[in-house]
């Protein structure tokens, strides 16, 4: 069965421009060179610390961000280079909820008038039955219908991240980028937002890329998660074996640091990498991860690992495993 998405050798860079020519001095990695597909209904949780080119990659496969290289493929259709206009029917499948439930609506529309402008720009309802669709939108994701009048700054944040959501399956689209779209909400709130969105994928049948630095929350949304560092995608796996038995470095210390209780806790090995993530500008040589790395040897700071198969559908990109180190992760959770 063809994958709703698959992204082949991502990359998107930045150019730096100096002087009063402005001439390119440099570029910024910010995605460099990732790979992976999301089948129909399914969630892809994609995790890193902040700046490590998660939320650029989200934003470049929607073309949103054009790539610098690699291609981007909808149900088996490259769209890397389409122009606008032949963009446009691909534009209803796939959808974004964004991080800040406030900058991502028009403080100057009213929520109704956002959440149907979708509607009006592709024309896929007549302007008869917009209302009716929008009401049912609203009563779709928990908010009554009586607030389609209401304007941004009249809804609390778990409301306004309603609206988004509304607005993002006005087109009925088969994908949906979240980027972080719970990391500005109360922890209470959160709960609220990931249920509603886990119904809806039940519903629709919908696919998420779910971009997040919270562990917790890709854990109980995902199905499979790919770990990102400094512009490349180190571990991806579905969320059990990661959780259970990380395969690279980073990983372990990602999952050493979420919060267990203290009963959980015993046995569990705290890692702490030292140093500060590096300058996507100026990258390490070979493993970007090899200058915080805690295993680092001769053959990472020199040769780039591969993001391969280590054991049956559990890929990691880590010279260890072909030394036979097995890292000494207890159970995180």
């Amino acid at each position: 069965m063809t994958a709703l998405l698959e992204i082949r050798d991502l990359k998107k860079h930045f150019p730096i421009h100096k002087g009063v020519f402005s001439r390119v001095a440099g570029q910024v990695r910010a995605v460099d060179g990732i790979s992976f597909h999301i089948d129909r209904g399914e969630t892809l949780g994609l995790v890193g610390e902040s700046g490590c080119g998660k939320s650029t990659a989200g934003r470049t496969l929607l073309r949103l961000l054009e790539p610098t290289s690699g291609q981007i493929l909808i149900g088996g259709e490259d769209i890397t280079d389409l122009d606008a206009k032949a963009l446009m029917p691909f534009r209803q499948r796939m959808q974004m909820i964004y991080q800040d439930p406030y900058a991502s609506l028009n403080p100057r529309m009213t929520a109704g008038d956002i959440v149907g402008e979708p509607l009006t720009i592709h024309r896929t309802c007549a302007p008869n039955e917009r209302n009716e669709r929008v009401a049912a939108l609203f009563t779709r994701v928990g908010l009554r219908p009586a607030l389609m009048h209401s304007y941004p700054h009249e809804f609390s944040g778990g409301q306004r991240q309603r609206v988004g959501i509304a607005r993002a399956l006005a087109l009925n689209p088969a994908l949906i980028v979240g980027d972080e779209p719970v990391s500005a909400l109360d922890v209470s709130i959160q709960a609220q937002i990931i249920n509603l969105l886990m119904d809806l994928q039940d519903e629709y049948k919908l696919s998420y890329l779910f971009v997040a630095h919270d562990l917790g929350v890709v854990e109980h949304i995902s199905h499979r998660v790919a770990v990102m560092y400094l512009g490349r995608i180190v571990e991806m796996t579905d969320k059990l074996s990661l959780f259970e038995a990380p395969l690279h470095p980073y990983t372990e210390a990602l999952l050493s640091a979420v919060p267990i209780p203290k009963s959980g806790a015993r046995g569990r090995k705290r890692v702490i990498l030292t140093g500060d993530v590096p300058s996507p500008i100026n990258p390490p040589s070979g493993c970007h991860f090899h200058t915080r790395c805690p295993y680092a040897m001769q053959r990472c700071r020199n040769e780039e690992p591969a993001l391969r198969e280590v054991i049956a559908n559990h890929l990691a990109a880590c010279h260890l495993h072909d030394s036979g180190v097995r890292l000494p992760l207890a159970k995180a959770g």
